[in-house]
């Protein structure tokens, strides 16, 4: 049997669909850290990933699963008939030598892409775009998905998983099914030096800290907070909302997130 269409999740990927992306560890373009808790991470190839599957009308044979050091969900190599390859994100029960296109008359398959419109009330989809031709933009993070649930003068309604339900253009493209590694939210780090080497640096608390690093420091031996909780900054830390006025919108929205 051919290695290459073996399930596989520490492949090497492709040559031509991977390259170093340079990890600047938070800081800004004059060195500055502007991300805190983030530092140097181990070596990872990054994947070039089709988020807009922009190949319509043929159909592509899933060659293997494989594992993205860059997102928790798994993302699939395909080969599309004129011998192309890409990848791209698994949905959940993708296996090797599936196959999947993204036409505007595909059959409604677990990975398959098409337009909103075309896709049935009830159905799951991932991978969606908020502008048409944009490429996928939402619901690419592990087991995530949104349900279709009404559509009407242009628009499609989809309930996201925060319970959150927006409109989005008709002609707005999504691929169906549940996104895979449906398990990541279950997984254990299992300790300190794992989230080292995956480039998340330790956070210590505002109480342990002096107090002209942080409004919460200071006291004597263990104390609280003492304020209403703050950021490093002085900012309300909790309850403040941060969305900018956006009237543009704002009117997609039928009922906010819970």
């Amino acid at each position: 049997m051919n290695r290459q269409i073996l399930s596989d999740k520490k492949a090497k990927p492709l040559k031509s669909l991977r390259f170093i992306l340079k990890n600047r560890a938070g800081r800004d373009s004059s060195g500055t850290v502007s991300v805190r808790h983030r530092g140097h991470r181990s070596k990872r190839y990054y994947r070039v990933i089709d988020f807009k599957r922009d190949k319509k009308d043929i159909a592509a044979t899933v060659l293997r699963i494989e594992k993205d050091p860059f997102r928790n969900s798994l993302i699939a190599l395909i080969k599309y008939q004129d011998g192309e390859l890409r990848y791209v994100l698994q949905s959940n029960g993708l296996k090797v030598g599936d196959k999947i296109i993204n036409s505007e008359k595909a059959e409604i398959r677990n990975g398959n892409s098409l337009p909103l419109k075309n896709i049935p009330i009830g159905i799951s989809v991932h991978n969606i775009e908020l502008y048409p031709g944009q490429g996928g933009q939402i619901v690419r993070s592990a087991g995530g998905m949104a349900s279709v649930i009404a559509k009407e003068r242009g628009y499609v309604h989809l309930k996201l998983q925060s319970g959150e339900i927006r409109k989005f253009a008709e002609n707005c493209w999504a691929t169906v099914g549940q996104l895979g590694n449906v398990d990541h939210k279950e997984e254990i780090i299992g300790k300190a030096g794992r989230k080292i080497r995956m480039g998340i640096r330790p956070t210590v608390r505002g109480t342990a800290q002096n107090p002209r690093s942080h409004p919460h420091g200071g006291g004597e031996g263990r104390s609280g907070e003492g304020m209403h909780p703050k950021t490093p900054w002085g900012k309300p830390a909790r309850g403040k909302r941060t969305r900018k006025n956006r009237r543009w919108s704002n009117f997609l929205i039928i009922q906010r997130r819970k």
